[in-house]
């Protein structure tokens, strides 16, 4: 795909949303963090319905870490690999509170550090917290990158690092958020919407659909 093209589909995509956001709920850079730990393998969704509950009684790591472990694991149960993530989320509130003075460290490698944090969630935290450009593969963004040839890649890791190459810098900033969103309600895994796609033209597919 040339950069004339990739320029284009950027353009289209921040014309239909100019501001586009995650769609889990957070009102804080902690709450930010914690979502997406417990979002991988899970979706926003159900995510949200846990947190919705979470939150009003645990909004910093003090308050989340003197739940418990059995509190805690009640109120993310509905959530895929709960457990695992019950005992992630609780170390990484010590870990805030001893570390970090409470804080969300603003660095991929203290974010690493933190138990449930990979390199996807560092991203995320990176990119929607602080503001930092930063391109967060998830199963989405690694189709719609291959899919539409806009940055074709074997491993996570390479299309992250060509999205970050080839992506216009104006377009950088937002560019993980588009491509979620595209990849979750227009060019999904099963069945895209080609019919109904804003970046049709422009896209490389080769078997595309004609379903709205």
């Amino acid at each position: 795909m040339n950069a004339q093209k990739r320029y284009e589909i950027f353009h289209r995509f921040r014309e239909d949303n100019p501001k586009p956001e995650t769609e889990l709920n957070y009102s804080s850079d902690f709450e930010l963090l914690i979502a997406v730990i417990l979002s991988a393998q899970a979706t926003d969704v159900g995510v949200n319905k846990a947190t919705d509950k979470l939150f009003p009684v645990a909004r910093t790591p003090e308050a989340m870490y003197a739940l418990g472990l059995e509190q805690l694991t009640d109120y993310i149960k509905t959530i895929g690999l709960f457990r695992t993530k019950a005992k992630n989320v609780l170390e990484t509130c010590r870990l805030l509170v001893e570390k970090h003075n409470s804080q969300v460290p603003q660095t991929r490698e203290e974010l690493e550090a933190l138990p449930g944090v990979g390199r996807k969630t560092a991203n995320v935290v990176l990119n929607t917290a602080f503001g930092q450009i930063a391109m967060a593969v998830d199963t989405h963004i690694f189709r719609v990158s291959n899919r539409t040839g806009i940055a074709p890649g074997k491993t996570v890791l390479e299309v992250e690092k060509k999205l970050l190459r080839f992506v216009p810098k104006e377009f950088l900033l937002d560019a993980h958020h588009w491509l979620i969103l595209h990849g979750r309600y227009v060019c999904q895994a099963r069945k895209p919407r080609c019919g109904s796609c804003r970046i049709e033209d422009l896209c490389e597919y080769k078997e595309k659909t004609g379903d709205y």
